[in-house]
């Protein structure tokens, strides 16, 4: 299941400086980042490999996560949050602020063959387990 981490941030009179360092679990390949949102939902999928860390630097946004069994909402409103999107967990983006700059660092590169876009079926996940016990 996705997890948030609070990322170190160092504050005095002239600002801010947030560091992401040691903090994330995989090597970065890539970085993207989303803005501009019209009030669409982003994502609707899930990967095979891919894990993936979501800071919103500006804004804030909310990302609905479910992982077959559990699901959950997260808001993301600060730069020092950072939130852990497992390769099982499907997600989707949406309710971004007007000036929403939704930062994403991933374990892979782009392969649109990592991408699963069927979400999981909670419901019926649960049937299963209740059946094979």
């Amino acid at each position: 299941m996705a997890y948030q981490i609070d990322l170190k941030t160092f504050t005095d009179d002239r600002g801010h400086l947030t560091v992401i360092e040691k903090v994330i679990p995989f090597d970065v390949k890539r970085i993207f980042y989303i803005y501009g949102v019209d009030g669409s939902t982003r994502g609707g999928h899930r990967h095979h490999q891919t894990i993936q860390a979501a800071i919103c630097l500006k804004g804030s946004c909310a990302i609905y996560n479910q992982d077959g069994i559990n699901e959950r909402v997260f808001e993301l409103n600060s730069p020092d949050q950072c939130l852990i999107l497992e390769p099982k967990d499907w997600h989707q983006m949406f309710d971004f602020s007007e000036d929403a700059i939704l930062m994403v660092l991933a374990s892979e590169y782009f392969d649109l063959t990592d991408y699963i876009y069927e979400p999981y079926f909670i419901h019926d996940r649960l049937r299963e387990l209740a059946a094979s016990q």
